[in-house]
């Protein structure tokens, strides 16, 4: 299958957001009187979304109210703070320039509220322009469910089988897999290979360039 274009989730894929998304948390919990996490842990509490942050770096059984107040301390500390260490990682901004060069349809995917996705994208890729950026939005179900996915292939006119989706956890494997696309792990970002091969992948790549060379030697196909 000739491949035309190529969906990206943003945090851990494109961007290293870690340290600002636990920073960010961490502030949020220690002035509630919260216990704090170590960044790394932050790996496994990213991916469906800044509710389901919230909700696994709380305390077990936190009511309703608190997880409410803690969402929208979350957002606001966030919003103020989401690229104070956020960038690009090393190769993504030569490997999408290739990509674009190459002709294909690049897109964005992410579980990060729409107006953020858009704004971060736009602030750390300035020189490249993306066919769509779509966030989470309150008429579209989050990631691992397809319907943002194949919202993009319907928009863009293009089957979900010719677009290669990197992502770089469990969430993103399985959204690939649900909407028909290529699924590739990217071995940089929050989760590791063991995660990514179960929830489907089907290539994995240690470096960005990695990809390009797949995307390269097949003449831009894939099985």
């Amino acid at each position: 299958m000739k491949v035309s274009a190529i969906l990206f989730d943003l945090d851990g894929t494109l961007l290293d957001t870690l340290e600002d998304l636990g920073g960010s948390m961490n502030n949020v919990l220690d002035r509630k009187g919260f216990p704090v996490h170590e960044i790394d842990e932050y790996r496994y509490f990213v991916g469906e979304g800044l509710s389901m942050l919230v909700k696994r770096a709380l305390p077990a059984n936190s009511s309703n109210a608190v997880c409410s107040d803690s969402l929208a301390a979350m957002r606001a500390e966030y919003n103020a703070h989401c690229r104070d260490n956020t960038a690009p990682y090393p190769g993504i901004p030569e490997l999408l320039t290739k990509i674009s060069n190459a002709g294909l349809k690049m897109t964005v995917l992410s579980n990060k509220p729409h107006a953020m996705t858009v704004s971060m994208v736009a602030g750390c890729f300035p020189e490249v322009t993306f066919d769509i950026v779509n966030g989470g939005r309150e008429n579209v179900p989050l990631k691992p469910n397809p319907a943002g996915a194949l919202e993009i292939a319907r928009l863009l006119k293009i089957e979900p089988g010719q677009f290669v989706y990197l992502g770089d956890s469990k969430t993103d494997m399985e959204t690939a897999v649900a909407s028909g696309m290529y699924p590739v792990g990217a071995l940089w970002g929050f989760r590791n290979a063991e995660e990514l091969e179960k929830a489907g992948a089907k290539a994995l790549v240690a470096s960005p360039d990695e990809l390009w060379k797949i995307l390269e030697k097949s003449n831009y196909s894939i099985p």
